[in-house]
């Protein structure tokens, strides 16, 4: 028995972009969302970790 055979639709390129928001409109509603709040939360903080520990303001945390 032969293998069934697949269609593809094919859609013209014009009609596949239905999204009239940018690009920073896009990335701006995506990170500001509440179901991304604790992700967004946690790699600031992390971030802001980094910053501090490779700076010289991470010699105030050694002991005298």
């Amino acid at each position: 028995m032969p293998p069934r055979q697949q269609r593809v639709a094919i859609e013209k390129a014009g009609a596949r972009r239905t999204n009239n928001k940018g690009y920073v409109a896009s990335v701006y509603s995506t990170l500001t969302s509440p179901e991304n709040a604790s992700v967004v939360k946690s790699v600031a903080i992390f971030g802001a970790a980094v910053a501090i520990f490779s700076s010289s303001w991470s010699e105030f945390l050694l002991p005298p």
